[in-house]
């Protein structure tokens, strides 16, 4: 095995490691025969001298190779899953996961929790009594194999290596690097075995990826990285400076999921940015998966939205999962401490700043500041009007809800109320799919 120390000194140097020398040193820190601490300097390396597209894919087939990789071949129907980078209000996957298993398209969906504003999917499925996010391998091949879709956790068999090292990147400052971000969000992905892969990447005040320069540059590296792997994968880089539709939480997320898959037609007058994207994420799965044109898919996903064919699907993947959307109804009915507030002022909302709502949406318990912190799944904010609305002084702009203590809702209401723009004139409204990446 090449020295640690040698491959360390290499890429101090800013010199590109070759695929044998990043492979090594991924297995020796998988085994646990290279120490933290080098890890630790390998990131911290990589984070100051970056990574070429090679090396970027060779550290992602490494960390993809640490576990189980997962094989469906045997369904006999092509599969395809959606990642998104996430933000405030992103709930997109309870809508496109279905949608796409519904137009004919396994979706075997291993996904995360929520950390900071970025709300994890995991959650909110769990705000549902019942819902298992946590399935075995076994009983996750059952439910794909059963329903077409499932959405759990990964498990402790898939890319440990970056389990590993996420950690490790968490508490040393090397969360902001590309190469780095994209091995651990493409080997789970890789490892988990779908043909296509369709990346969501936000950008703007609720996003990672803050600018579009470094939003599109991730895109770039997640499609390079998976088309070396031999995937089809395409990125949408998505605006995330407002949340996307009107409910940031996670019980009241899923509410909102449910009303788009019960109700599309209305959903999209009230909301056609975030339901039009759900349509275009799922007929890009579908279009790879299914080797159909994009217009072809496209249609396809509208009118398997409006026939129920989606809400089917996920009803039985909840059911699969153990979980009760009766008991979920009578969940949404218990009584929350709410406070509401109001236009200081008449003109046009000229913009929500999705950070500060995230931020308040936190403080109110309906995310985690750090691992291990529970989450309150009827805590958080539904919005009343969207950027571009004409209010009057003392129209609704939010209601903030938590189920405990009311203590701070005050508090929080002042910080929410910062968080909305209110002028003389209608804002120019930008697109929400802001460049694709092929």
């Amino acid at each position: 095995m090449v020295s640690a120390k040698l491959i360390l000194d290499k890429k101090r140097e800013g010199r590109a490691l070759g695929s044998a020398e990043i492979r090594e040193f991924v297995e020796g820190f998988t085994k646990g025969d290279i120490p933290d601490y080098q890890m630790a300097a390998f990131a911290m390396a990589v984070c100051c001298r970056g990574m070429t597209d090679r090396e970027t894919a060779d550290l992602t087939d490494a960390m993809m190779r640490s576990g189980e990789m997962l094989d469906w071949s045997d369904l006999g129907m092509p599969t395809a899953d959606k990642h998104s980078t996430g933000g405030v209000g992103d709930k997109l996957s309870l809508v496109v996961q279905p949608l796409a298993a519904a137009c004919g398209v396994a979706v075997p969906s291993l996904t995360g929790r929520g950390l900071g504003i970025t709300g994890g999917t995991a959650d909110k499925l769990e705000t549902i009594p019942g819902y298992d996010a946590a399935l075995s391998l076994e009983a996750y091949r059952k439910v794909v194999a059963e329903v077409g879709v499932s959405m759990t956790v990964q498990t402790n068999e898939i890319c440990p290596a970056d389990k590993k090292l996420y950690a490790l990147r968490d508490v040393t400052g090397t969360v902001a690097s590309i190469p780095l971000i994209c091995g651990s969000i493409l080997s789970k992905k890789l490892a988990e075995g779908a043909g296509s892969l369709v990346f969501d990447v936000k950008t703007g005040s609720g996003a990672f990826m803050k600018t579009r320069e470094d939003a599109v540059a991730l895109a770039k590296a997640l499609v390079g990285a998976a088309h070396a792997a031999g995937r089809k994968a395409a990125a949408l880089v998505t605006d995330m400076d407002e949340p996307l539709g009107f409910a940031v939480g996670n019980a009241n997320e899923v509410e909102e999921s449910l009303c788009v898959l019960r109700n599309p037609e209305e959903a999209f007058s009230r909301n056609g940015r975030m339901v039009g994207l759900c349509v275009e994420l799922a007929a890009t799965m579908v279009s790879f998966a299914r080797g159909v044109s994009l217009e072809d898919a496209r249609e396809e996903c509208k009118s398997r939205l409006g026939d129920g064919s989606a809400l089917a699907k996920f009803e039985a993947m909840v059911r699969a999962h153990g979980g009760d959307l009766d008991a979920f109804a009578a969940l949404l009915r218990k009584p929350t401490f709410k406070f509401k507030i109001q236009a200081p002022r008449s003109g046009y909302v000229e913009g929500i700043d999705a950070y500060k709502v995230g931020r308040v949406a936190l403080s109110l318990g309906a995310g985690r500041e750090k691992a291990g912190d529970s989450i309150d799944p009827l805590a958080g904010i539904t919005l009343s009007v969207k950027t571009g609305d004409r209010v009057s002084v003392g129209d609704p702009l939010a209601t903030l809800e938590k189920s405990s203590c009311p203590d701070g809702l005050d508090h929080a209401a002042d910080a929410l109320c910062a968080a909305f723009r209110i002028g003389p004139s209608a804002p120019e409204m930008r697109p929400i799919i802001v460049e694709k990446v092929e």
